[in-house]
Protein backbone atom coordinates (compact mmCIF):
# COMPACT_ATOMS: atom_id res chain seq x y z
CA UNK A 1 0.00 0.00 0.00
CA UNK A 2 1.22 3.47 -0.85
CA UNK A 3 1.68 5.79 2.11
CA UNK A 4 -0.77 8.65 2.11
CA UNK A 5 -0.59 12.26 3.23
CA UNK A 6 -3.07 12.98 5.98
CA UNK A 7 -3.75 16.73 6.32
CA UNK A 8 -3.81 16.28 10.09
CA UNK A 9 -0.24 15.02 10.29
CA UNK A 10 1.61 15.99 7.09
CA UNK A 11 3.91 18.98 6.59
CA UNK A 12 6.08 21.21 8.80
CA UNK A 13 3.08 23.25 9.92
CA UNK A 14 1.56 20.09 11.47
CA UNK A 15 4.47 19.63 13.88
CA UNK A 16 2.30 20.54 16.92
CA UNK A 17 -0.23 17.83 16.03
CA UNK A 18 2.52 15.25 15.56
CA UNK A 19 4.10 16.27 18.85
CA UNK A 20 0.86 15.58 20.71
CA UNK A 21 0.29 12.28 18.93
CA UNK A 22 3.86 11.18 19.70
CA UNK A 23 3.17 11.89 23.36
CA UNK A 24 0.75 8.95 23.43
CA UNK A 25 3.02 6.59 21.51
CA UNK A 26 2.48 7.14 17.80
CA UNK A 27 5.63 7.23 15.65
CA UNK A 28 6.52 8.97 12.42
CA UNK A 29 5.99 5.67 10.63
CA UNK A 30 2.53 5.31 12.21
CA UNK A 31 1.49 8.77 11.13
CA UNK A 32 2.44 8.16 7.50
CA UNK A 33 -0.01 5.25 7.24
CA UNK A 34 -3.78 5.46 6.78
CA UNK A 35 -5.35 6.52 10.07
CA UNK A 36 -8.23 4.24 11.06
CA UNK A 37 -10.64 5.26 13.78
CA UNK A 38 -11.80 2.49 16.08
CA UNK A 39 -15.04 3.75 17.62
CA UNK A 40 -15.61 1.72 20.76
CA UNK A 41 -18.89 1.71 22.65
CA UNK A 42 -17.28 -0.08 25.62
CA UNK A 43 -18.79 0.65 28.99
CA UNK A 44 -18.36 -0.98 32.38
CA UNK A 45 -22.07 -0.73 33.19
CA UNK A 46 -23.74 -3.95 32.10
CA UNK A 47 -22.73 -7.00 30.07
CA UNK A 48 -23.66 -5.98 26.52
CA UNK A 49 -20.59 -3.84 25.80
CA UNK A 50 -18.38 -4.89 28.70
CA UNK A 51 -16.03 -7.05 26.59
CA UNK A 52 -15.52 -4.56 23.75
CA UNK A 53 -12.33 -3.14 25.24
CA UNK A 54 -10.68 -6.54 24.79
CA UNK A 55 -12.22 -7.04 21.35
CA UNK A 56 -10.77 -3.70 20.26
CA UNK A 57 -7.23 -4.99 20.83
CA UNK A 58 -7.82 -7.65 18.17
CA UNK A 59 -9.37 -5.15 15.76
CA UNK A 60 -6.36 -2.88 16.14
CA UNK A 61 -3.98 -5.79 15.60
CA UNK A 62 -5.77 -6.56 12.34
CA UNK A 63 -5.48 -2.94 11.21
CA UNK A 64 -1.76 -2.81 11.98
CA UNK A 65 -1.08 -6.10 10.22
CA UNK A 66 -2.84 -4.76 7.12
CA UNK A 67 -0.78 -1.55 7.02
CA UNK A 68 -2.89 0.97 8.91
CA UNK A 69 -2.64 2.91 12.15
CA UNK A 70 -5.58 2.40 14.52
CA UNK A 71 -6.74 5.23 16.77
CA UNK A 72 -9.27 4.07 19.35
CA UNK A 73 -11.84 6.35 20.92
CA UNK A 74 -14.96 5.87 23.01
CA UNK A 75 -18.56 6.99 23.02
CA UNK A 76 -21.54 6.52 25.31
CA UNK A 77 -23.89 3.60 25.88
CA UNK A 78 -27.10 3.21 27.87
CA UNK A 79 -28.26 -0.24 28.93
CA UNK A 80 -31.95 -0.70 28.22
CA UNK A 81 -32.13 -3.76 30.45
CA UNK A 82 -30.74 -1.90 33.47
CA UNK A 83 -32.70 1.34 33.01
CA UNK A 84 -35.99 -0.34 32.00
CA UNK A 85 -39.00 0.94 33.94
CA UNK A 86 -37.13 3.90 35.42
CA UNK A 87 -36.54 7.55 34.63
CA UNK A 88 -33.15 6.52 33.25
CA UNK A 89 -34.78 4.73 30.33
CA UNK A 90 -35.61 8.15 28.85
CA UNK A 91 -31.91 8.43 27.98
CA UNK A 92 -31.83 5.29 25.85
CA UNK A 93 -33.18 6.40 22.48
CA UNK A 94 -31.57 9.81 22.96
CA UNK A 95 -28.23 8.03 23.20
CA UNK A 96 -28.60 6.76 19.62
CA UNK A 97 -28.31 10.34 18.34
CA UNK A 98 -25.46 11.15 20.73
CA UNK A 99 -23.55 8.03 19.63
CA UNK A 100 -23.91 8.93 15.95
CA UNK A 101 -23.01 12.56 16.60
CA UNK A 102 -19.97 11.76 18.74
CA UNK A 103 -18.55 9.27 16.24
CA UNK A 104 -19.06 11.84 13.50
CA UNK A 105 -17.31 14.55 15.50
CA UNK A 106 -14.22 12.48 16.34
CA UNK A 107 -13.98 11.13 12.78
CA UNK A 108 -14.31 14.55 11.18
CA UNK A 109 -12.01 16.14 13.73
CA UNK A 110 -9.22 13.69 12.99
CA UNK A 111 -9.74 13.10 9.28
CA UNK A 112 -9.77 9.32 9.55
CA UNK A 113 -9.30 7.37 6.34
CA UNK A 114 -11.45 4.50 7.60
CA UNK A 115 -13.56 3.51 10.55
CA UNK A 116 -14.39 0.37 12.52
CA UNK A 117 -17.34 0.72 14.90
CA UNK A 118 -17.59 -1.76 17.77
CA UNK A 119 -21.12 -2.13 19.07
CA UNK A 120 -22.99 -4.23 21.61
CA UNK A 121 -26.31 -3.04 23.01
CA UNK A 122 -29.48 -1.77 21.42
CA UNK A 123 -28.77 1.85 20.49
CA UNK A 124 -25.04 1.51 19.82
CA UNK A 125 -25.75 -0.60 16.73
CA UNK A 126 -28.05 1.80 14.85
CA UNK A 127 -26.06 4.77 16.16
CA UNK A 128 -22.91 3.25 14.71
CA UNK A 129 -24.51 2.52 11.34
CA UNK A 130 -26.00 6.02 11.21
CA UNK A 131 -22.53 7.50 11.75
CA UNK A 132 -21.02 5.33 9.00
CA UNK A 133 -23.75 6.33 6.55
CA UNK A 134 -23.43 9.99 7.50
CA UNK A 135 -19.64 10.15 7.24
CA UNK A 136 -19.45 7.88 4.18
CA UNK A 137 -15.80 6.99 4.74
CA UNK A 138 -14.75 3.35 4.24
CA UNK A 139 -15.99 1.58 7.32
CA UNK A 140 -17.29 -1.58 8.88
CA UNK A 141 -19.50 -2.46 11.86
CA UNK A 142 -18.57 -5.25 14.27
CA UNK A 143 -21.10 -6.53 16.80
CA UNK A 144 -19.75 -7.82 20.10
CA UNK A 145 -22.12 -10.79 20.11
CA UNK A 146 -24.76 -12.38 22.31
CA UNK A 147 -24.54 -13.41 25.93
CA UNK A 148 -24.74 -17.12 26.71
CA UNK A 149 -28.08 -18.26 28.12
CA UNK A 150 -28.49 -18.72 31.83
CA UNK A 151 -29.93 -21.90 33.33
CA UNK A 152 -32.77 -22.08 35.83
CA UNK A 153 -34.66 -25.22 36.86
CA UNK A 154 -33.03 -27.19 34.04
CA UNK A 155 -33.97 -24.86 31.18
CA UNK A 156 -32.37 -21.94 29.36
CA UNK A 157 -33.31 -18.44 30.50
CA UNK A 158 -32.63 -14.87 29.43
CA UNK A 159 -33.29 -11.45 30.89
CA UNK A 160 -36.81 -11.74 29.44
CA UNK A 161 -37.56 -14.45 32.00
CA UNK A 162 -36.51 -12.15 34.83
CA UNK A 163 -38.83 -9.36 33.69
CA UNK A 164 -41.72 -11.80 33.40
CA UNK A 165 -40.83 -13.28 36.79
CA UNK A 166 -41.45 -9.88 38.37
CA UNK A 167 -45.10 -10.17 37.32
CA UNK A 168 -45.30 -13.77 38.51
CA UNK A 169 -43.82 -12.75 41.87
CA UNK A 170 -46.37 -9.95 42.24
CA UNK A 171 -49.16 -12.38 41.39
CA UNK A 172 -47.92 -14.77 44.09
CA UNK A 173 -46.91 -17.57 41.72
CA UNK A 174 -43.14 -17.22 42.26
CA UNK A 175 -41.39 -17.23 45.60
CA UNK A 176 -38.82 -14.73 46.82
CA UNK A 177 -36.14 -17.44 46.74
CA UNK A 178 -36.92 -18.46 43.16
CA UNK A 179 -36.88 -14.85 41.99
CA UNK A 180 -33.47 -14.35 43.63
CA UNK A 181 -32.11 -17.55 42.07
CA UNK A 182 -33.34 -16.57 38.64
CA UNK A 183 -31.87 -13.08 39.02
CA UNK A 184 -28.50 -14.59 39.88
CA UNK A 185 -28.46 -17.14 37.05
CA UNK A 186 -30.07 -15.40 34.07
CA UNK A 187 -27.03 -13.44 32.83
CA UNK A 188 -23.86 -15.55 33.12
CA UNK A 189 -21.33 -13.16 31.55
CA UNK A 190 -20.56 -10.64 28.82
CA UNK A 191 -22.69 -10.14 25.74
CA UNK A 192 -25.96 -8.64 24.63
CA UNK A 193 -29.36 -10.00 25.71
CA UNK A 194 -29.75 -13.50 24.38
CA UNK A 195 -33.02 -13.66 22.43
CA UNK A 196 -33.96 -11.98 19.17
CA UNK A 197 -34.33 -8.82 21.17
CA UNK A 198 -33.29 -5.42 19.80
CA UNK A 199 -29.51 -5.93 19.92
CA UNK A 200 -29.53 -9.24 18.07
CA UNK A 201 -32.24 -7.93 15.73
CA UNK A 202 -30.14 -4.93 14.73
CA UNK A 203 -27.01 -7.07 14.50
CA UNK A 204 -28.55 -9.39 11.92
CA UNK A 205 -30.17 -6.42 10.15
CA UNK A 206 -26.73 -4.79 9.86
CA UNK A 207 -25.34 -7.92 8.25
CA UNK A 208 -28.19 -8.11 5.75
CA UNK A 209 -27.70 -4.38 5.17
CA UNK A 210 -24.15 -5.29 4.15
CA UNK A 211 -22.36 -2.89 6.51
CA UNK A 212 -21.30 -5.78 8.79
CA UNK A 213 -19.84 -8.98 7.43
CA UNK A 214 -22.38 -11.79 7.22
CA UNK A 215 -21.78 -14.18 10.11
CA UNK A 216 -19.57 -11.80 12.10
CA UNK A 217 -22.25 -10.95 14.66
CA UNK A 218 -23.52 -14.48 15.14
CA UNK A 219 -20.37 -15.47 17.02
CA UNK A 220 -21.21 -15.20 20.75
CA UNK A 221 -19.46 -12.63 22.91
CA UNK A 222 -17.30 -15.09 24.85
CA UNK A 223 -16.57 -17.50 21.98
CA UNK A 224 -12.81 -17.81 21.23
CA UNK A 225 -13.63 -17.16 17.56
CA UNK A 226 -14.56 -13.58 18.46
CA UNK A 227 -10.89 -12.54 18.55
CA UNK A 228 -10.39 -13.74 14.98
CA UNK A 229 -13.52 -11.84 14.00
CA UNK A 230 -11.95 -8.70 15.44
CA UNK A 231 -8.73 -9.17 13.48
CA UNK A 232 -10.74 -9.86 10.34
CA UNK A 233 -12.65 -6.59 10.81
CA UNK A 234 -9.35 -4.73 11.06
CA UNK A 235 -8.09 -6.32 7.87
CA UNK A 236 -11.44 -5.69 6.18
CA UNK A 237 -11.45 -1.96 6.81
CA UNK A 238 -8.03 -1.67 5.22
CA UNK A 239 -9.31 -3.49 2.14
CA UNK A 240 -12.19 -1.01 1.99
CA UNK A 241 -9.75 1.92 2.23
CA UNK A 242 -7.79 0.47 -0.69
CA UNK A 243 -10.85 -0.24 -2.82
CA UNK A 244 -12.66 2.98 -2.01
CA UNK A 245 -15.94 1.17 -1.32
CA UNK A 246 -18.00 3.38 0.96
CA UNK A 247 -21.05 2.86 3.19
CA UNK A 248 -23.48 4.53 0.81
CA UNK A 249 -22.30 2.20 -1.97
CA UNK A 250 -23.53 -0.64 0.26
CA UNK A 251 -26.54 0.86 2.07
CA UNK A 252 -28.93 1.00 -0.87
CA UNK A 253 -32.67 0.70 -1.14
CA UNK A 254 -32.23 -3.00 -1.92
CA UNK A 255 -30.02 -3.46 1.13
CA UNK A 256 -32.61 -1.79 3.37
CA UNK A 257 -35.31 -4.13 2.09
CA UNK A 258 -33.01 -7.10 2.73
CA UNK A 259 -32.52 -5.86 6.28
CA UNK A 260 -36.27 -5.52 6.85
CA UNK A 261 -36.76 -9.08 5.57
CA UNK A 262 -34.18 -10.36 8.06
CA UNK A 263 -36.12 -8.73 10.91
CA UNK A 264 -39.42 -10.15 9.69
CA UNK A 265 -38.02 -13.66 9.19
CA UNK A 266 -36.49 -13.83 12.67
CA UNK A 267 -39.37 -12.35 14.68
CA UNK A 268 -37.20 -9.35 15.47
CA UNK A 269 -37.79 -6.23 17.51
CA UNK A 270 -40.16 -3.44 16.48
CA UNK A 271 -37.32 -1.05 17.31
CA UNK A 272 -35.82 -2.02 13.95
CA UNK A 273 -38.53 0.10 12.33
CA UNK A 274 -37.31 3.26 14.05
CA UNK A 275 -33.66 2.47 13.45
CA UNK A 276 -33.80 1.44 9.79
CA UNK A 277 -35.82 4.54 8.92
CA UNK A 278 -33.18 6.65 10.68
CA UNK A 279 -30.34 4.82 8.89
CA UNK A 280 -32.07 5.30 5.53
CA UNK A 281 -32.33 9.00 6.19
CA UNK A 282 -28.58 9.23 6.89
CA UNK A 283 -27.92 7.45 3.60
CA UNK A 284 -30.18 9.87 1.72
CA UNK A 285 -32.85 7.24 1.05
CA UNK A 286 -36.61 7.20 1.64
CA UNK A 287 -38.07 4.48 3.83
CA UNK A 288 -41.61 4.48 5.18
CA UNK A 289 -43.74 2.48 7.60
CA UNK A 290 -45.65 1.00 4.67
CA UNK A 291 -42.44 -0.60 3.41
CA UNK A 292 -42.15 -2.66 6.58
CA UNK A 293 -45.68 -3.99 6.32
CA UNK A 294 -45.25 -4.79 2.62
CA UNK A 295 -41.94 -6.63 3.06
CA UNK A 296 -42.99 -8.44 6.23
CA UNK A 297 -46.18 -9.64 4.53
CA UNK A 298 -44.17 -11.39 1.81
CA UNK A 299 -41.45 -12.79 4.11
CA UNK A 300 -42.02 -16.05 6.01
CA UNK A 301 -41.30 -16.20 9.74
CA UNK A 302 -38.76 -19.00 9.63
CA UNK A 303 -36.42 -18.63 12.62
CA UNK A 304 -37.62 -19.95 15.98
CA UNK A 305 -36.16 -17.47 18.46
CA UNK A 306 -37.19 -15.94 21.77
CA UNK A 307 -39.11 -13.95 22.87
CA UNK A 308 -41.88 -15.76 21.00
CA UNK A 309 -39.96 -18.90 20.05
CA UNK A 310 -37.92 -21.61 21.74
CA UNK A 311 -34.28 -20.77 21.07
CA UNK A 312 -31.68 -18.12 21.89
CA UNK A 313 -29.03 -16.41 19.79
CA UNK A 314 -26.26 -18.84 20.68
CA UNK A 315 -28.51 -21.65 19.40
CA UNK A 316 -28.80 -19.81 16.09
CA UNK A 317 -25.02 -19.58 15.88
CA UNK A 318 -24.67 -23.30 16.55
CA UNK A 319 -27.32 -24.09 13.93
CA UNK A 320 -25.52 -22.22 11.14
CA UNK A 321 -25.85 -18.56 12.05
CA UNK A 322 -26.96 -15.61 9.98
CA UNK A 323 -25.39 -17.14 6.86
CA UNK A 324 -27.93 -19.96 7.07
CA UNK A 325 -30.78 -17.46 7.51
CA UNK A 326 -29.59 -15.58 4.43
CA UNK A 327 -29.32 -18.79 2.44
CA UNK A 328 -32.91 -19.72 3.31
CA UNK A 329 -34.25 -16.27 2.45
CA UNK A 330 -32.44 -16.27 -0.89
CA UNK A 331 -33.94 -19.70 -1.64
CA UNK A 332 -37.38 -18.33 -0.72
CA UNK A 333 -36.91 -15.31 -2.99
CA UNK A 334 -37.38 -12.99 -0.02
CA UNK A 335 -34.10 -11.07 -0.37
CA UNK A 336 -31.84 -9.94 -3.21
CA UNK A 337 -28.59 -11.90 -3.09
CA UNK A 338 -26.69 -9.63 -5.49
CA UNK A 339 -26.49 -6.83 -2.91
CA UNK A 340 -22.87 -5.84 -2.08
CA UNK A 341 -21.33 -6.18 1.38
CA UNK A 342 -18.26 -4.86 3.21
CA UNK A 343 -16.40 -8.08 2.41
CA UNK A 344 -16.32 -7.14 -1.27
CA UNK A 345 -18.54 -10.09 -2.05
CA UNK A 346 -22.29 -10.21 -2.51
CA UNK A 347 -24.75 -11.34 0.11
CA UNK A 348 -25.39 -14.50 -1.91
CA UNK A 349 -21.69 -15.31 -2.12
CA UNK A 350 -21.40 -14.97 1.65
CA UNK A 351 -24.55 -17.01 2.25
CA UNK A 352 -23.22 -19.81 0.06
CA UNK A 353 -20.65 -20.55 2.79
CA UNK A 354 -23.33 -21.42 5.33
CA UNK A 355 -22.77 -24.69 7.16
CA UNK A 356 -25.99 -26.11 8.53
CA UNK A 357 -25.76 -28.30 11.62
CA UNK A 358 -27.46 -31.62 11.03
CA UNK A 359 -30.77 -31.90 12.87
CA UNK A 360 -30.94 -28.23 13.90
CA UNK A 361 -34.45 -26.88 14.57
CA UNK A 362 -33.76 -23.14 14.84
CA UNK A 363 -33.93 -22.17 11.14
CA UNK A 364 -36.86 -23.81 9.40
CA UNK A 365 -36.59 -25.37 5.94
CA UNK A 366 -38.33 -23.70 3.01
CA UNK A 367 -41.97 -24.72 3.09
CA UNK A 368 -42.00 -25.31 6.86
CA UNK A 369 -42.09 -21.74 8.08
CA UNK A 370 -43.54 -20.92 11.49
CA UNK A 371 -45.84 -18.45 9.76
CA UNK A 372 -46.37 -17.53 6.12
CA UNK A 373 -45.63 -13.87 6.83
CA UNK A 374 -43.17 -12.08 9.05
CA UNK A 375 -43.40 -10.66 12.51
CA UNK A 376 -44.08 -6.97 11.78
CA UNK A 377 -47.36 -5.26 10.91
CA UNK A 378 -48.23 -1.58 10.60
CA UNK A 379 -51.64 -0.41 11.80
CA UNK A 380 -53.48 2.82 11.01
CA UNK A 381 -56.83 4.24 12.00
CA UNK A 382 -58.57 6.83 14.11
CA UNK A 383 -56.06 6.31 16.94
CA UNK A 384 -53.00 6.20 14.68
CA UNK A 385 -53.40 8.42 11.61
CA UNK A 386 -49.64 8.35 10.94
CA UNK A 387 -49.29 4.68 11.83
CA UNK A 388 -48.36 2.31 14.63
CA UNK A 389 -46.19 -0.80 14.79
CA UNK A 390 -47.00 -4.25 16.13
CA UNK A 391 -45.05 -7.51 16.41
CA UNK A 392 -47.26 -10.54 15.81
CA UNK A 393 -44.70 -13.34 15.89
CA UNK A 394 -45.59 -14.09 19.50
CA UNK A 395 -49.38 -14.04 19.33
CA UNK A 396 -52.07 -15.91 17.44
CA UNK A 397 -54.74 -13.34 18.23
CA UNK A 398 -55.84 -11.24 15.28
CA UNK A 399 -58.39 -9.01 17.03
CA UNK A 400 -59.01 -7.37 20.37
CA UNK A 401 -61.89 -5.16 21.42
CA UNK A 402 -62.03 -3.87 24.94
CA UNK A 403 -62.29 -0.95 27.39
CA UNK A 404 -59.42 1.48 27.71
CA UNK A 405 -57.48 1.69 30.96
CA UNK A 406 -55.64 4.98 30.51
CA UNK A 407 -52.30 5.82 32.13
CA UNK A 408 -50.20 8.94 31.59
CA UNK A 409 -46.92 7.18 32.38
CA UNK A 410 -45.35 3.75 32.30
CA UNK A 411 -44.96 3.74 36.09
CA UNK A 412 -48.69 4.22 36.63
CA UNK A 413 -49.50 1.31 34.34
CA UNK A 414 -46.88 -0.92 36.00
CA UNK A 415 -48.33 -0.17 39.43
CA UNK A 416 -51.80 -1.14 38.18
CA UNK A 417 -50.50 -4.50 36.96
CA UNK A 418 -48.61 -5.12 40.19
CA UNK A 419 -51.71 -4.24 42.22
CA UNK A 420 -53.74 -6.63 40.03
CA UNK A 421 -56.27 -4.02 38.96
CA UNK A 422 -55.86 -4.83 35.25
CA UNK A 423 -58.48 -7.36 34.18
CA UNK A 424 -58.90 -9.75 31.27
CA UNK A 425 -60.20 -7.94 28.20
CA UNK A 426 -58.74 -4.55 29.13
CA UNK A 427 -56.74 -2.38 26.73
CA UNK A 428 -53.90 -0.78 28.67
CA UNK A 429 -53.26 2.68 27.17
CA UNK A 430 -49.91 4.27 28.05
CA UNK A 431 -49.47 7.76 26.66
CA UNK A 432 -47.11 10.76 26.96
CA UNK A 433 -44.23 8.32 26.48
CA UNK A 434 -43.43 9.16 22.84
CA UNK A 435 -40.22 10.68 21.45
CA UNK A 436 -41.28 14.20 22.46
CA UNK A 437 -43.59 13.48 25.39
CA UNK A 438 -41.38 11.02 27.22
CA UNK A 439 -39.05 12.42 26.20
CA UNK A 440 -37.10 9.54 24.74
CA UNK A 441 -39.85 7.02 23.93
CA UNK A 442 -39.22 4.57 26.75
CA UNK A 443 -39.57 0.83 26.23
CA UNK A 444 -42.39 -0.88 28.09
CA UNK A 445 -40.81 -4.23 28.95
CA UNK A 446 -41.39 -3.80 32.67
CA UNK A 447 -45.14 -3.50 32.01
CA UNK A 448 -45.42 -6.11 29.26
CA UNK A 449 -43.29 -8.57 31.21
CA UNK A 450 -45.43 -8.03 34.31
CA UNK A 451 -48.61 -8.58 32.27
CA UNK A 452 -47.30 -11.90 30.94
CA UNK A 453 -46.03 -12.89 34.37
CA UNK A 454 -49.42 -12.11 35.89
CA UNK A 455 -51.07 -14.54 33.48
CA UNK A 456 -52.78 -11.85 31.38
CA UNK A 457 -50.65 -12.14 28.25
CA UNK A 458 -53.38 -13.80 26.19
CA UNK A 459 -56.30 -11.68 27.37
CA UNK A 460 -55.01 -8.10 27.65
CA UNK A 461 -53.91 -5.68 24.91
CA UNK A 462 -51.51 -2.77 25.38
CA UNK A 463 -51.14 0.30 23.17
CA UNK A 464 -48.67 3.16 23.59
CA UNK A 465 -46.99 6.06 21.87
CA UNK A 466 -43.83 4.71 23.47
CA UNK A 467 -42.04 1.61 22.25
CA UNK A 468 -41.24 -1.93 23.27
CA UNK A 469 -38.19 -3.96 24.11
CA UNK A 470 -37.35 -6.70 21.67
CA UNK A 471 -38.10 -9.03 24.60
CA UNK A 472 -41.75 -7.95 24.65
CA UNK A 473 -44.34 -10.51 23.62
CA UNK A 474 -48.09 -10.38 23.60
CA UNK A 475 -50.79 -8.27 21.93
CA UNK A 476 -48.93 -4.96 22.02
CA UNK A 477 -49.04 -1.93 19.71
CA UNK A 478 -46.40 0.81 19.91
CA UNK A 479 -45.00 3.84 18.08
CA UNK A 480 -48.52 5.31 17.81
CA UNK A 481 -48.27 8.55 15.85
CA UNK A 482 -48.96 11.38 16.22
CA UNK A 483 -48.06 11.00 19.87
CA UNK A 484 -50.22 12.32 22.70
CA UNK A 485 -47.93 15.19 23.71
CA UNK A 486 -48.26 16.67 20.22
CA UNK A 487 -52.04 16.46 20.20
CA UNK A 488 -52.46 13.02 18.65
CA UNK A 489 -55.75 11.16 19.20
CA UNK A 490 -54.15 9.23 22.09
CA UNK A 491 -54.44 12.46 24.12
CA UNK A 492 -58.25 12.29 23.94
CA UNK A 493 -58.75 8.66 25.04
CA UNK A 494 -60.72 8.28 28.28
CA UNK A 495 -61.15 5.37 30.65
CA UNK A 496 -63.83 3.03 29.36
CA UNK A 497 -63.61 4.05 25.70
CA UNK A 498 -63.76 1.00 23.45
CA UNK A 499 -60.50 0.35 21.58
CA UNK A 500 -60.56 -1.89 18.51
CA UNK A 501 -57.41 -3.59 17.18
CA UNK A 502 -57.78 -5.62 13.97
CA UNK A 503 -54.54 -7.08 12.67
CA UNK A 504 -56.01 -8.54 9.48
CA UNK A 505 -57.37 -5.17 8.35
CA UNK A 506 -54.38 -3.31 9.84
CA UNK A 507 -56.65 -1.07 11.89
CA UNK A 508 -56.30 0.66 15.27
CA UNK A 509 -59.47 2.55 16.10
CA UNK A 510 -61.37 4.10 18.97
CA UNK A 511 -65.12 3.53 19.01
CA UNK A 512 -65.94 7.16 19.74
CA UNK A 513 -67.61 9.52 17.26
CA UNK A 514 -65.21 11.75 15.33
CA UNK A 515 -66.93 14.96 16.46
CA UNK A 516 -66.69 13.88 20.11
CA UNK A 517 -62.97 13.24 19.67
CA UNK A 518 -62.55 16.66 18.07
CA UNK A 519 -64.30 18.30 21.02
CA UNK A 520 -62.05 16.49 23.47
CA UNK A 521 -58.92 17.51 21.57
CA UNK A 522 -60.11 21.13 21.33
CA UNK A 523 -60.29 21.23 25.13
CA UNK A 524 -56.96 19.42 25.56
CA UNK A 525 -53.87 21.26 26.74
CA UNK A 526 -50.38 19.90 26.31
CA UNK A 527 -48.68 18.93 29.58
CA UNK A 528 -45.60 20.80 30.71
CA UNK A 529 -42.37 19.22 29.42
CA UNK A 530 -40.80 16.87 31.95
CA UNK A 531 -37.42 18.53 31.41
CA UNK A 532 -36.88 22.26 30.97
CA UNK A 533 -33.10 22.14 30.46
CA UNK A 534 -30.36 19.75 29.44
CA UNK A 535 -30.05 17.12 26.76
CA UNK A 536 -33.53 15.66 27.25
CA UNK A 537 -35.12 19.08 26.86
CA UNK A 538 -33.08 19.70 23.72
CA UNK A 539 -34.07 16.30 22.35
CA UNK A 540 -37.77 16.92 23.01
CA UNK A 541 -37.60 20.18 21.05
CA UNK A 542 -35.83 18.63 18.05
CA UNK A 543 -37.13 15.07 17.74
CA UNK A 544 -39.38 13.99 14.89
CA UNK A 545 -42.36 11.64 14.97
CA UNK A 546 -41.80 7.94 15.52
CA UNK A 547 -43.26 7.42 12.05
CA UNK A 548 -40.20 9.16 10.59
CA UNK A 549 -37.61 7.44 12.78
CA UNK A 550 -37.55 9.75 15.82
CA UNK A 551 -34.54 11.60 14.42
CA UNK A 552 -33.26 15.00 15.51
CA UNK A 553 -31.57 16.34 12.38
Amino acid sequence: MTDRSNPLTTGPHRAPARAMLKAVGFTDADLKKPLIGVANTWIEIGPCNYHLRELATHVKAGIRAAGGTPMEFNTVSISDGITMGTEGMRASLVSREVIADSIELVARGNGFDGLVVLVGCDKTIPGGVMALARLNVPGVLLYGGSIAPGHFNDHQVTIQDVFEAVGAHAAGTMSDDDLCRLEADACPGAGACGGQFTANTMAIASEFLGIAALGSGSVPATDPQKAEGGRAAGDRVMRLVRSGLRPRDIITRTALENAIASVAATGGSTNAVLHLIAIAREAGLDLELADFDRISSRTPLMVDLKPSGRFVATDLHNAGGSRLVAQRLIEAGSIVGSAPTVTGRTLAEEAAEAVETRGQEVVRPIGQALKKSGGLVVLRGSLAPEGAVMKVSGTERMQHRGPARVFDSEEAAFDAVQNQTIKAGDVVVIRYEGPNGGPGMREMLAVTGAIVGAGLGETVALITDGRFSGATRGFCVGHIAPEASRGGPMAAVQDGDTIVIDVASRKLDIDVAADAMQQRLAAWRAPQPRYATGVLAKYARLVSSASTGAVTG
